[in-house]
C-alpha cells in the first residue's frame, strides 16, 4: 500500500535555514521555499498517521501542518536533527490518551533512552512522555496493517534507515547505498533522496550524486531533501534538475 498523502514537514539539514549568523543570499531569501526546518515527512497511508523522525523543530512542524493525531513515529538514525523533539510527543499524549509507538533500531533506541531518561524511569514524573518502544532492523515489518520496508544506507561509517512503503521511499542522511538495498528502491513512484549541496560531503549525497542514483533507480518523479544553504537558492537550482526531479521544500504536500 502506497501513501495517501505525504508533508515535508521540514527539508533542511541539521542547522536549518536560515543558519544562525549567516548572512549569505539563501538564509537572507524572502522566498518562503527557502526557509528550512529540520528533516521530517508525515504519511498518511491506510487511514494511519506516522511521523518519520522527530527533530528539534518537531513542534512548530506539527502545528504548522496541522497534524492531530500520532499513530507511530519511526526513527531513520539517532543524530539530535532527527530526535531532539520527541519530547512534544506529549500533545498526542494528552489528545489521544494512550502511549505513543516509536520504532527504531537498538542502537537509536538506547541514544533515545539516554537523552530522555526520564522518560523511560519506573517513577514517572507526571506529564512525561508516554511511548510504548519497539526495535526494528533491516527486515520488513508491519505496523498497524501497514507494510514497511527498511531499507540500510551509510552516512558516512553510520547504519541509517530509509522507509518504503508501497511505491513511495524516503532515504535522508545518506552517501552510498549498497546494491542489494539499492534493488529495494526500484519500481519506485515517488523516491525522497538526500543531497547536501553541491561539492562534497564526507557523509551525505552531494546533488550530482544524488541525480545519479535517481537516473540509476528510475523513480517516476524525485524529491530532494535534507538541504543546506549550500545548495544554492530553491528558484534557481529547481531550474537546473532534470523534469523528474524537484527540490522539496516545507509544506510540500504530495497527494497520491
Amino acid at each position: 500500500m502506497s501513501p495517501s498523502k505525504v508533508t515535508f514537514l521540514g527539508t533542511g539539514t541539521s542547522q536549518g535555514i536560515p543558519m544562525i549568523a549567516c548572512n549569505c543570499s539563501v538564509c537572507q531569501s524572502t522566498d518562503e521555499r527557502d526557509k528550512r526546518l529540520r528533516v521530517s515527512i508525515h504519511v498518511e497511508i491506510g487511514g494511519k498517521s506516522f511521523i518519520i523522525d522527530t527533530g528539534p523543530d518537531f513542534r512548530q512542524q506539527v502545528l504548522r501542518a496541522g497534524i492531530k493525531r500520532l499513530d507511530a513515529v519511526l526513527y531513520t538514525h539517532e543524530h539530535k536533527d532527527h530526535t531532539a523533539g520527541m519530547d512534544d510527543v506529549r500533545g498526542f499524549n494528552f489528545h489521544q490518551q494512550s502511549a505513543i509507538p516509536l520504532y527504531a533500531r537498538a542502537q537509536v533506541i538506547a541514544q533515545l533512552k539516554q537523552e530522555f531518561a526520564y522518560a523511560f524511569g519506573d517513577n514517572k514524573y507526571p506529564g512525561v512522555p508516554e511511548i510504548d518502544v519497539y526495535e526494528i532492523d533491516g527486515q520488513p515489518f508491519t505496523l498497524q496493517g501497514i507494510d514497511i520496508q527498511p531499507v540500510f544506507v551509510k552516512h558516512y561509517y553510520l547504519d541509517v534507515l530509509g522507509f518504503r512503503f508501497g511505491k513511495f521511499a524516503y532515504v535522508t542522511d545518506a552517501n552510498s547505498i549498497a546494491p542489494e538495498e539499492q534493488d529495494k528502491l526500484r519500481d519506485l513512484d515517488v523516491l525522497v533522496i538526500n543531497a547536501l549541496r553541491k561539492t562534497s560531503h564526507i557523509s551525505h549525497y552531494t546533488l550530482a550524486e544524488a541525480l545519479d542514483l535517481i537516473a540509476d533507480l528510475k523513480p517516476k518523479k524525485a524529491y530532494i531533501t535534507h538541504i543546506s544553504h549550500q545548495m544554492g537558492l530553491h528558484a534557481e537550482v529547481n531550474k537546473e534538475l532534470p523534469p523528474n526531479v524537484s527540490l522539496a521544500h516545507d509544506g510540500l504536500v504530495l497527494d497520491f
